[in-house]
Formats: C-alpha cells, sequence, structure tokens
C-alpha cells in the first residue's frame, strides 16, 4: 500500500488526509492525518468517502465532440483546435467580450490563475469569474470595503481561545463540521457562551446559551439592534473605536433608528433576546463572529456583511485571538480561486484590473499588451447576457451552472442560446448535455498543485493515482489551448512552476512555494520566502488603515410571501451531500444515507395543509415547481421551508428567484415566495 498526503476536495475547512493507493494503482482508502493543525487526525463522513467518487464508472474519459446533434469521441488534438477556431470566429465577429470564462471552487490554485491568465492575457477579455459569486462575493466585497481584505480575520484554532461566538447564518455542524466540533468543544469543556441565530433549530442550536430564531432576510435591522443596545448602554470599546476606526458618528445615527422594540416586529422575534444577544457578545473578554452563506446570499448581501464588520469593529473584537469575523468559505478552493484572480474585477491578489499600474504589471509579467481596463461579466449577468443574445460563447471549468444558478430555467434558455458552450469535467453533469465540446479532466486525486483554506491556509494537493482513460490535469489542458491560440507565455512543466510565477505577480503570495508548504500549509498574507504567514489579520492596523463603519439602513427582501405564495423559501446543503452532487451522489454512503430531494416544514404548517411527515409534496414559486419529500418537525419557522439543491430530480434552484445584490451581484437564495400542495 502506498500512502500519498493530500487536502479534501469538499468543504473549505482544509482538512489533510493520506490517500491509500493499493499495489494496482487504485484508491481503495482514507487515513486522517493526526499532525494537521486543524482536523489532528479527524475527518467528516465526507472526508472519509472521499476516495470513492474518483473510481465511479461515470467518470469522463475522451473529448466529446457534438456532431448532428450527437456527442461523439474525438482526439484532443480535434476537440482543442475546434474550441480555438470557434472562440476566434465569435470574437472576430461579435468583438472580444462576446466570450466568457467560469473557473472553479474545486480546481486548484494554478488552474484558477491560469483561467485568469487564458481570459485576461490570450482572450483579452475580463469576461472571467467562478462560483465565489455564488456563495462568497458579499464576503470579499463587504470586508475589503470596511477592513481592507475580503478574508477570514483569524485562524481556526482561535476558537479554542475564544469567549463568546456568534454563529449566524452558518449550520457548521452540517457544512463544516470540524469547525462545528471545535465551537462545541470551547462550549462544553471552557464555558464560552454561544449565540446562534437561525431559524432552525440546527444541531448547534443544542448548546446554545441563546438561539434567536429570526426571520429570514432581516440580518440589518437585527444587528442593527444589537449595536442600539451596546451603544445605548456603554458597551462599546471606546479606546477601539477612537483609536482604529472611522465613520463612527455615521453609525451612531443609523443604529439610533433601530431600538430593540423596533427592530424585533421586523425580525418577529422578542425585544428581550435583541438586548440579551447584545449584552453577551459586548461584555465578553474574547467575541467572534462565524457565520457563512445565510449572511452573504441575499440582495442585501454586501450590507449583512459590512454590518457584522461594524459589530465587531464596535465591540473591539479584532487583531487578536479569539476574535474576528470569520466568514466559512463553502468549498475547498473557493478563497483560492478569489485570491488568484478567477474575478471579473481582479487579477491575483485583489489587483483591480480598472488600474492602469497594476495592469501594466501584468502584461510585463505576461509578455503582452492592452489588457483590457473594464470590469466583465460576472457568473450572475453573464448568464443574463447570453439570454440576451450579448453572450455568444462560454467555456465552464468544473462548474454545473444548470443545477448551482438560480432560476434554472432562465440558465437553460441562456446556455441553449449561446453559439457555443465549452464544458471541462470529472463526470457528465447537467451543463454538460448542452455542451458542443466536453473534455474529461482529471480530479483531485490525479494532479499535482495546492488549494487555499477558509482560514487562508496555502495546502499541497498530491497526485495519488493517474487519471482515466485520456482525462487530464485542467493545467495541462488551458496551457495546450493557449499555445494553440498563438499565446506561448502559458508553457510549464509542473505546478509547482505555476505557483512560483503566480507568487512573483501577487504580493500577498509573495512567499509561497511548494517547497515552503511541503508538510504544513501558510496563510497569507506571506509576503515573502522568510515569512512566516499570518495567522491573525489587522493586528495593530488595518489592511486599509482605519476600519470603516459602513452603516447599511433595512432594504426587504426581492420578493417575500403573499396570500398567493405564502412560505419563505430557503435553500442550503446538508451533511452528507455537496454542491451539486457531481461527487456525493457517486459515492455509496453519502448517497445511501440521504437517496433524494426533501423539503423541511413546521408542523402547524404542515397540519394546516394536510401534510404528513414523510409525505411526498409540490413546491412551487412563480419560476417552477419540483416534487420533495416532507420533512415535517418544529425544528424549522413556521412559515419557512428549506430545501437543499443537490438532487436533480427535484432541483431547489429551479424555484429560487434571479435577484441580485447590486454590488456583489450575487443571487437570492435565502429568501423567495413559495407554496406548497400535496402531491397525491
Amino acid at each position: 500500500m502506498k500512502r500519498v498526503l493530500t487536502t479534501c476536495p469538499y468543504c473549505g475547512t482544509g482538512c489533510c488526509f493520506y490517500l491509500v493507493v493499493n499495489d494496482q494503482g487504485q484508491l481503495v482508502g482514507v487515513e486522517g492525518d493526526s499532525e494537521h493543525v486543524v482536523t489532528k487526525g479527524q475527518l467528516c463522513v465526507k472526508g472519509w468517502t472521499a476516495y470513492q467518487f474518483p473510481n465511479h464508472p461515470d467518470r469522463l474519459t475522451d473529448p466529446m465532440i457534438r456532431r448532428n446533434g450527437k456527442m461523439v469521441k474525438a482526439s484532443w488534438d480535434e476537440a482543442l483546435n475546434l474550441i480555438v477556431s470557434r472562440f476566434k470566429d465569435i470574437q472576430e465577429k461579435y468583438g472580444t467580450d462576446s466570450v466568457a470564462f467560469f473557473s472553479s471552487a474545486k480546481t486548484t490554485n494554478e488552474e484558477n490563475y491560469l483561467m485568469n491568465k487564458l481570459a485576461r492575457a490570450v482572450y483579452k477579455t475580463n469576461n472571467v469569474d467562478h462560483c465565489a459569486r455564488l456563495c462568497h462575493a458579499s464576503t470579499v466585497v463587504g470586508l475589503a470595503g470596511t477592513f481592507g481584505s475580503g478574508a477570514m480575520t483569524n485562524s481556526i484554532s482561535c476558537m479554542d481561545e475564544a469567549d463568546c461566538f456568534f454563529v449566524t447564518g452558518s449550520n457548521t455542524t452540517e457544512q463544516h463540521p470540524l469547525i462545528g466540533t471545535r465551537i462545541i468543544r470551547r462550549v462544553l469543556e471552557r464555558g464560552a457562551k454561544l449565540i446562534v441565530a437561525d431559524n432552525r433549530k440546527i444541531r448547534l442550536a443544542e448548546f446554545a446559551d441563546l438561539h434567536i430564531r429570526w426571520k429570514n432576510g432581516t440580518d440589518v435591522p437585527f444587528l442593527n439592534s444589537i449595536m442600539n443596545v451596546i451603544i445605548s448602554e456603554g458597551l462599546e470599546d471606546k479606546e477601539f473605536v477612537a483609536n482604529r476606526t472611522e465613520n463612527y458618528e455615521e453609525l451612531k445615527k443609523v443604529v439610533a433608528n433601530y431600538p430593540p422594540e423596533k427592530a424585533a416586529e421586523i425580525c418577529g422575534i422578542t425585544a428581550e433576546e435583541i438586548v440579551q444577544a447584545a449584552r453577551m457578545f459586548a461584555k465578553a473578554d474574547k467575541a467572534m463572529i462565524v457565520y457563512s452563506m445565510g449572511i452573504t446570499q441575499h440582495t442585501h448581501g454586501v450590507d449583512n456583511v459590512k454590518t457584522c464588520a461594524n459589530l465587531v469593529m464596535l465591540t473591539g473584537n479584532l487583531g487578536k485571538p479569539g476574535t474576528g469575523v470569520n466568514p466559512l468559505r463553502g468549498q475547498n478552493n473557493v478563497q483560492g480561486a478569489c485570491d488568484m484572480g478567477a474575478l471579473s474585477n481582479v487579477f491575483t491578489g485583489y489587483q483591480k484590473v480598472t488600474d492602469a499600474p497594476v495592469r501594466e504589471k501584468f502584461e510585463k509579467a505576461w509578455g503582452v499588451r492592452n489588457l483590457p481596463g473594464e470590469v466583465g461579466l460576472t457568473v450572475t449577468t453573464a448568464i443574463n447576457a447570453a439570454a440576451d443574445g450579448k453572450l455568444k460563447g462560454l467555456f465552464v471549468l468544473g462548474e454545473n451552472p444548470m443545477m448551482s444558478d438560480p432560476d434554472q430555467n432562465h440558465v437553460r434558455e441562456a446556455l441553449e442560446a449561446l453559439d457555443f458552450l465549452v464544458v471541462v469535467d470529472i463526470f457528465p453533469t447537467q451543463t454538460s448535455e448542452l455542451a458542443d465540446v466536453i473534455l474529461p479532466a482529471a480530479c483531485y486525486a490525479e494532479k499535482d498543485g495546492t488549494f487555499t483554506s477558509t482560514e487562508r491556509r496555502v495546502q499541497r494537493v498530491r497526485k495519488a493515482v493517474d487519471p482515466p482513460g485520456q482525462a487530464r490535469a485542467d493545467w495541462e489542458i488551458l496551457c495546450d489551448l493557449a499555445k494553440r491560440a498563438g499565446y506561448d507565455g502559458m508553457q510549464y512543466s509542473s505546478p509547482s512552476e505555476i505557483m512560483d510565477e503566480a507568487a512573483s505577480v501577487t504580493p500577498i503570495y509573495g512567499g509561497i512555494s511548494f517547497d515552503r508548504i511541503d508538510q504544513v500549509g501558510l496563510q497569507w498574507p506571506c509576503p515573502a520566502p522568510d515569512h512566516p504567514g499570518t495567522p491573525v489579520l489587522h493586528v495593530g492596523k488595518f489592511t486599509r488603515g482605519l476600519g470603516l463603519f459602513s452603516p447599511a439602513e433595512y432594504i426587504p427582501s426581492a420578493e417575500l410571501p403573499d396570500a398567493e405564495y405564502p412560505f419563505i423559501l430557503s435553500t442550503g446543503r446538508s451533511y452528507f451531500h455537496f454542491h451539486t452532487g457531481t461527487m456525493t451522489r457517486r459515492t455509496r454512503i453519502l448517497d445511501r444515507e440521504q437517496p433524494g430531494p426533501y423539503v423541511e416544514m413546521n408542523l402547524e404548517d404542515a397540519k394546516e395543509l394536510g401534510v404528513r411527515d414523510k409525505e411526498w409534496v409540490f413546491v412551487s414559486t412563480r419560476r417552477g415547481e419540483v416534487r420533495a419529500k416532507a420533512l415535517v418537525s418544529e425544528n424549522i419557522r413556521q412559515g419557512v421551508l428549506f430545501m437543499v439543491f443537490h438532487f436533480e430530480e427535484g432541483p431547489a434552484n429551479l424555484l429560487t428567484i434571479n435577484a441580485l445584490d447590486p454590488v456583489a451581484k450575487i443571487p437570492e437564495y435565502k429568501v423567495c415566495a413559495a407554496r406548497v400542495r400535496r402531491a397525491s
């Protein structure tokens, strides 16, 4: 048996484990890495089974081209030359911005760097983005605006020092199990206080000192009211506010409009709960906010994030262990994909495409001229542009917008309107069914590279086995495409060489190299080869200098319940599945534990509709209807429905609304109006 140390391909916790390979070169198991700084040998059920899906017979093994309406096998030469030819024709006919590139949070840093480079240097467009647009775009914008850096401020290990946790919009034990376990351990063993704000009775709520079940979409008035109490009772950190922040008077003015009684009415909770939460958080010596997509996936997601930042600055809980604003990234490399410039408005390290000196720097490094200086299309706006006939060619790397994007009927119309669609993936997907060319990729176990975890830790990914058939690593595919398109600046001997180049143009990664992270990862900023990395951001000084209080007013969600659609529908993930199910639904244990779609609904709502537990129902919105099994309990607030989006046979995103945050362009997955009827 051979053991190969690598990084888990699922959530952003960044767990490491050994893949076990038999003497026939097959993956046969997983062993936890007992020395890993975060996991200490522990894994969740997805991590323990992560060796199974690479062996699944559904793996894509050959390039495919659509001929006469059918997908047929083709050679690599034929497929790649066709892509280059068609993209060239499209740009010559419709302009450089008539094509777009979707990168992936499931691929490595090196591959996201190359997608950023391919789009900008080769095809001269900033139409490059990835699924952070659907999960944490609000975080990147919101925290960059308030602190100067759009990432988790602290390390996961800081949770071992916190005296109070405020967990909002995060079902932590299901989505980031080892982080959830760490929070529970701190509460049980050290008596840390725990505030959970969630309208569902998630597992973490069982350990909470205070569980607040507010209405979806009312985060801003809730958090503003907490700050109202803190200021009115003199619980703010006056020294921190005076010395390290600006715009405090404007914050005071705005939150004064949200006394507990007023906010409680908006949020559907009691004023006493707001007061209790405020005192508990403000009086703790070290308090931290932990959030995820329950905060970000709103039309006011950026406001939500900024308001979280305001609360932490107000109480001085920044720049030291046990504190901070800690957004938990949903996918294994969503942090790294952002860092590596797979975003429409920035190069690597969040260097703006609109800044001429930045463009000149990358032009020199990449050996090109006239890099585009206008912000490109995002994942969400690119779909709209395709539907409007403005986008003609799309290259999708490791993403599945036909399951992950909101309002799937709209997405299908958009993709079908394209002149040319390329999909690169490890399995057939709902998106690849519409493709003109499909390219087979290597999965995480079949290539080298790095992932960056939610705590900004850059870690190694190592090849354990060969990819099946003719499948190739994404970095090899992208380099081959660039060469065939006439660009010689993407020729590398290994991913290590790609990282060296990325680090040379990315100050926050300046000291990152494969040699330095061979056994233990490093956390950015790591600007130089002798720098030890940065476990805690904003120590003594914010990245932007002073922290900027950015007060927000309450803006209701885009679509609220009415007589025709009386429920709020919210979506998310389950413990046993990941993203669009391409990997977990091909893992026998996980698919056995949760084989199909379901909708959670309150017991009283179910009684009124005559719906019984585990009965099949239809859930509908103004965009469509899906069939799902009802899970009836008191664990969810009355008037609210919750669905996961993993299941093709009951796709929650057929129902969600394509309403976007005006700044981050993130969809409102957490609120839309819905109704339920029995299936029989």
